[in-house]
């Protein structure tokens, strides 16, 4: 017998050799057509698995992410079946499960697939699906694995067996396609009830332009087809908000392939709104102590080495500088956290001089690769609202949790009110990616732990999601649509203070090694921009929109009325235009509110001798006539309401 815990504490004893399944039977039946895999110690498990020792056991449906991931790596291993009935011959890469649904880069030879055979392939998902085939898991020796994948002349595949230790690798079948993999699956295909392949790209074999280009086939299933339907709505809807389509229309930013594939140009918009940006987090900082500092955009090759930075991410920054001085080399810089080291190396410092906070918007550069830019949200180009704190050990705590003081206030000022601390620790199990002792992470992993419940933070906790030097404290935020982003983060690190030798004098005169806090609210302005553009639809809070106010004149009489309305306006710092144009009121009205502009002010005869503006505010609601220094004093007083 075996002891299964379940997650509310009960205990319960099953003969050893057990499977999730029956024991999700053995407390409903309805449970158990719900369930969709299971966490055995931690480890996910196929429901059919045998359990054969002690566990804690925990079962995953739907909702859970978990669920989901296998779910969608299951329908990749039934789009192949499916492309493999369709098209014989054809090669396969990788068939992940992503953040919502799933993709499976494909050798298809010498045949081509376009948008128009994507039907076929559903219409034979689905038949596949509804014949209920059961998804087999298979141990199988290494050279085992290599003969098949000869045999079938499938070099990718040969290519990551070859990178597999003897032991470690699996096959799943279902139907009549066998692939290999490490699992978990659905228990078979009849729980996938809506199938939406949704587009198709070229991808390098392993991300490497050098290797062949194949072809990406992405989709998305679900166990209802209301499901699914609900899904395609916010598709629609995120067409309608995508940042790309909204930068060009409130003329925010553009790109140019003469200067570069992913370096953003910023347009006067954009630029003021990023300055808006700016300043509203360095009034924020400097409340809490933060010191403006400035670092160069390039940095001796040797900086990053001594960080580390070269050796865990060479391969993704730009290629070095050479200069005419021989052996000498540079780097566009990838980090600002070497340079800050730097700034603190500059004198010797006390144990009373800390924490200092050291605060810069620095902008960093990484070679990210051609296929995976996408507008503003994934660039070569990109500046960091960062900062680096150095403090004593006895004040990590209280700092981290100023930080998360500063995050969370971020957050509430621009209507960001569902997220989730992600607590990302190292890989315990391959503890070469990262740089320092083990002391030393668990002190720092700890302090991240206790901070995040003082201020019970709604969190999760994700093995391997760690930076190189440091965990971290990530906030995954969800927008309007539900969707998920990766924006603040906070991290605690012992490792570059050593690499770096920093130090300073501790009470009993002896040199001591601070601690460094690394931390960005924002994460980064283009990101932050992208994603709060799509969180709004383009409709931002007063304060930082690009133009607060439209002034419409009815004719051409009123124009200098209108102009002494914006005069005005802008003395009360309101961001005002006028739209003299020759065109009716009512379509200045209909294209002024497409520009999302919160507010339209109408001035005609009637308002020019009352000294009035006609208020309208965005979406339709009228406000009335208001004396032009009555409605400057309500946008004002507006503005710092949500500010506060």
């Amino acid at each position: 017998m075996i002891k299964i815990t379940f997650p509310d504490g009960a205990v319960k004893e099953y003969e050893k050799g057990i499977t999730a399944y029956e024991i999700a039977m053995g407390i409903s039946p309805r449970l158990a057509a719900d369930v969709i895999v299971a966490s055995v110690n931690g480890e996910i498990y196929d429901l059919d698995r045998p359990i054969v020792a002690d566990a804690e056991l925990k079962l995953h449906k739907w909702e859970d992410k978990e669920a989901k991931k296998a779910f969608w790596h299951s329908s990749s291993h039934l789009m192949a079946e499916a492309l493999e009935a369709l098209y014989p011959g054809i090669k396969f890469g990788i068939g992940p499960a992503i953040d919502n649904g799933f993709y499976y880069d494909v050798d298809l030879g010498d045949t081509t697939i376009s948008d128009e055979d994507l039907p076929k392939i559903e219409a034979k998902m689905m038949e596949l699906a509804r014949s209920k085939e059961s998804f087999v898991r298979t141990d199988v020796p290494k050279a085992e694995a290599l003969k098949r994948f000869t045999e079938k002349g499938d070099q990718y595949k040969c290519e990551l067996i070859g990178g597999l230790e003897d032991g470690t690798i699996s096959f799943y079948t279902n139907g009549n396609f066998t692939d290999l993999c490490r699992g978990p699956h659905l228990r078979d295909t009849s729980m996938i009830k809506a199938i939406k392949l949704l587009s198709i790209a070229g991808a390098y074999w392993r991300g490497d332009e050098h290797n062949k280009m194949l072809t990406r086939i992405y989709g998305i299933t679900f166990p209802k087809k209301s499901m699914l339907d609900e899904y395609l709505a916010m598709l629609e809807e995120a067409k309608k908000r995508d940042h790309r389509k909204l930068g060009r229309e409130m003329e925010l930013f553009t790109f140019s392939n003469r200067v570069g594939q992913g370096l953003p140009l910023w347009l006067p918009k954009g630029a003021d709104l990023r300055g808006r940006l700016q300043e509203f987090l360095q009034k924020v900082q400097k409340k809490y102590g933060y010191l403006p500092v400035i670092t160069p955009h390039i940095g001796s090759k040797d900086l990053y080495v001594t960080s580390g930075h070269w050796a865990h991410y060479g391969a993704d920054s730009f290629r070095p500088i050479t200069t005419p001085q021989e052996g000498e080399e540079y780097l566009l810089k990838p980090m600002n956290c070497p340079h800050l080291c730097e700034i603190y190396r500059s004198k010797p410092r006390s144990y009373k001089d800390l924490p200092l906070r050291f605060a810069e918007f620095g902008t960093v550069y990484r070679y990210e690769q051609s296929g995976e830019l996408h507008g503003l949200t994934r660039v070569r180009g990109f500046t960091q609202d960062d900062a680096h704190l150095f403090c004593r050990p006895d004040q990590i705590k209280e700092e981290f949790c100023k930080v998360i003081d500063i995050i969370l206030y971020v957050f509430k000022t621009l209507k960001f009110t569902e997220f989730t601390a992600q607590v990302s620790l190292r890989d315990p199990n391959n503890k070469t990616k990262y740089i320092g002792s083990d002391e030393n992470w668990a002190k720092a992993e700890q302090a991240i732990i206790e901070a995040a419940a003082e201020k019970n933070l709604p969190t999760v906790v994700e093995l391997g999601e760690a930076a190189f030097y440091g965990p971290k404290l990530d906030f995954m935020v969800n927008d309007a649509l539900g969707r998920s982003w990766q924006l603040g983060t906070i991290q605690v690190d012992y490792n570059l203070p050593e690499r770096f030798e920093l130090e300073y004098v501790d009470s009993n005169n002896s040199k001591s090694r601070p601690v460094m806090i690394h931390r960005a609210p924002f994460g980064s302005l283009e990101r932050f921009v992208a994603v709060l553009l799509e969180h709004t639809g383009g409709k931002f809070p007063l304060w930082l929109a690009p133009d607060q106010v439209a002034i419409l004149p009815l004719s051409e009489k009123y124009n200098d009325f209108a102009k002494k309305v914006c005069e005005l306006l802008e003395n009360y710092e309101i961001r005002a235009l006028i739209d003299d144009r020759n065109e009716t009121i009512g379509k200045k009205i209909r294209e002024n509110e497409l520009k999302h502009i919160p507010f339209i002010l109408v001035v005609g005869e009637k308002e020019e001798a009352a000294g009035s503006v006609a208020v309208r505010k965005q979406g339709g609601e009228n406000l009335g006539v208001m004396k032009v220094e009555d409605f400057a004093n309500y946008i004002s007083s507006a503005v710092k309401e949500e500010l506060n």
